[in-house]
């Protein structure tokens, strides 16, 4: 193999680099901190070194056929029929190459979707002709099963070649059921309800895949990428065993299922996942004395990075994500409009989505690589880790029966939850930022548009016979949107927001680090923060504050002017009125000074923001 220096004969003019001279580099840097302040690590406790040596007798990780686009699928989940076909149409008009069809009730409907009856069937694929290569993909949920025999039916009564229609038909009770939290069945009643619709789907001469093992139940809740693997792979065995159970060769059954992971801005986990789930499927299919084939693997962007607040940001997060899935093999993506966490998106909405896809193809010629990470240190190590410690979950989950025992045990729902509360810690210190909402907020933005639309109405899911822990889906920054809704809501009954006043003390140079950071912090809670000069005088910072009709204050500045002028500042606010003092900054051994002073807070990087922000509303709400 050849050298860089090989490659790039410039190279050969400078010393060689070595791992050595890079920890001398950062340890002047470091300046004394330990090297390890450097390891990141997931919420699956894998560690992420900072730097990773060349990853050497590795091979690309077969997805896609070289060069080969993946399918631009777009959602359809119009209650309206009509709306839904027009809307299909344009897609279909500028760009996209697939559709995916959410109907009601389904896990990835988030509110809404489309009717799952034989007419709405029929509206909504009026004039889409099936049979030229189109990509389709039901998203069905337990009211709306019928919706695939209703496809069926459509592409037969319009005299089309089932063999020619590109449909994945989206089974998968065992997802239905995690969401849910209960089944009216038991799985061993479940199996042959599947593999019957399975048979005579296929016996209709459809290619299918018909069964889809759906990681979103795992992510839209909070869990780890492992953990999502590792369900993936339950799922999917489930669906292989029931089908070879139904007497269908594991030949034909191996091209039964297929998989579904979502894809976030953490670009290279979303890339070690994806390909790390065709490596460990290769693994099962090995197992079942199967020569192994790449698994068809549909992506969805993260429904829950998406926030409703700065809802500008989440374009750039679909387009992460849509990146590393690209890169990783994906041979479909559903980009969720940036405006689906507010509602119905509308036609702007649903064009940035298809045209993110658009661009990254057209213009940044992705698919003309395949696996780009194969070597990659970093990405070859993370994906190895994910194999091993997805593979041990997932037979973890076989000795408790396969997945719908594991569910009925809570196994999944146990790890899921472990994983929800660090990662809320997390996000309520801000240490996992979502950029508009816990972080740099706008509090100026303007109202989005979404579409006015009744969601389906539709019965409840059967008995509650079969009941386990409910996985369902949440948005990460759900709980800073809630204090956002407080200040609107304030806006709107008293026409002002909640204020903080930031009681900036000395010069510029001494408190705009820390103004800065305190207006994004408590904007963050929809807390409007009232800038101001910066003061040396008590008395004038006090009667600053008391004309801007704020009720909290926060004193900003660095430790040298905190020292000297802190707790002084802090006694006249008190005196001019203010409900609760803050400081921005850790106190360290002035605490106790500056509390007998006034101060009552401290807001720093890695404290509990999200406590702080309630706490303030709290305290503003007392007479």
């Amino acid at each position: 193999m050849t050298s860089l220096t090989d490659d790039l004969k410039l190279a050969a003019d400078f010393p060689k680099a070595t791992v050595e001279d890079w920890r001398k580099l950062v340890d002047g840097v470091l300046k004394g901190a330990p090297f390890e302040k450097l390891v990141g690590k997931t919420y699956d406790g894998i560690q992420i070194e900072p730097l990773y040596p060349r990853a050497s007798g590795v091979a690309p990780v077969v997805g896609r056929p070289a060069s080969a686009p993946w399918q631009i699928m777009q959602r359809i989940d119009h209650p309206d029929a009509a709306a839904a076909n027009a809307q299909a149409l344009t897609d279909l008009e500028n760009g996209a190459t697939g559709l995916a069809l959410v109907f009601a009730g389904g896990s990835g409907a988030h509110g809404f979707g489309l009717e799952p009856t034989a007419e709405a069937v029929a509206k909504v694929l009026k004039d889409i002709h099936l049979d030229a290569g189109i990509g389709i993909e039901l998203q069905i949920g337990p009211q709306s099963r019928m919706a695939a025999i209703h496809v069926a039916e459509y592409v037969k009564s319009n005299g089309l070649d089932p063999a020619a229609c590109n449909i994945r038909f989206g089974l998968d009770p065992l997802a239905a059921g995690a969401v849910w939290g209960h089944s009216p069945y038991a799985w061993e009643e479940i199996a042959p309800a599947v593999t019957g619709a399975i048979k005579g789907l296929a016996a209709l001469g459809f290619k299918g895949p018909f069964a889809s093992a759906d990681g979103r139940v795992i992510h839209d809740a909070g869990g780890s990428e492992v953990q999502e693997l590792a369900f993936v792979l339950a799922c999917g065995v489930a669906y292989l065993r029931a089908i070879e159970g139904a007497g269908i060769p594991l030949e034909q059954a191996q091209d039964m299922v297929y998989a579904r992971l979502c894809a976030d801005a953490d670009q290279f986990l979303t890339m070690a996942k994806f390909r790390a789930l065709r490596l460990l499927w290769a693994r099962v299919e090995t197992a079942c004395g199967l020569t192994p084939k790449p698994l068809f693997i549909a992506a969805d962007t993260a429904w829950r990075m998406l926030t409703q607040r700065d809802p500008y940001v989440n374009m750039l997060r679909a387009t992460i994500a849509t990146f590393a899935a690209g890169l990783a093999g994906a041979n479909a993506i559903t980009v969720l409009p940036h405006t689906l966490a507010l509602g119905l998106p509308d036609p702007f909405a649903r064009r940035v989505a298809r045209n993110t896809q658009l661009l990254l193809l057209e213009e940044s010629n992705l698919a003309k690589v395949n696996d780009p990470a194969a070597g990659a240190g970093g990405i070859e190590t993370l994906t190895a880790q994910l194999c091993e410690a997805a593979w041990a979950l997932f037979q973890e989950s076989e000795t408790t029966g396969g997945a719908f025992a594991a569910l009925q045990q809570g196994l999944f729902q146990s790890k899921v939850a472990a994983a929800r509360k660090a990662r809320d810690a997390n996000i309520a210190k801000r240490r996992d930022v979502l950029t508009g909402a816990t972080e740099f907020p706008n509090l100026h933005e303007r109202e989005t548009t979404v579409l006015k639309a009744i969601p389906v109405a539709l019965a409840p899911y059967g008995e509650q016979k079969y009941k386990f822990d409910a996985l369902p889906p949440i948005r990460l920054t759900e709980p800073f949107e809630a204090l956002r809704n407080k200040s609107d809501a304030a806006l709107k009954a008293r026409g002002a927001r909640p204020k903080m006043f930031l009681a900036n003390l000395g010069t510029p140079a001494d408190f705009t680090a820390r103004a800065t950071f305190a207006k994004s912090f408590f904007e963050a809670g929809g807390i409007e923060a009232l800038d101001s000069e910066g003061f040396a005088d008590p008395a004038k910072c006090a009667a600053a504050f008391k004309a801007s009709g704020a009720q909290l204050a926060c004193l900003c500045s660095s430790d040298k002017v905190y020292a000297e002028h802190a707790e002084a500042a802090a006694r006249a606010m008190q005196t001019a009125g203010a409900r609760h003092i803050y400081l921005a900054g850790r106190p360290a051994e002035a605490e106790a000074a500056l509390r007998a002073a006034g101060v009552t807070g401290f807001v720093f990087a890695g404290g509990d923001a999200l406590a702080i922000l309630q706490d303030a509303y709290l305290r503003m709400e007392q007479p």
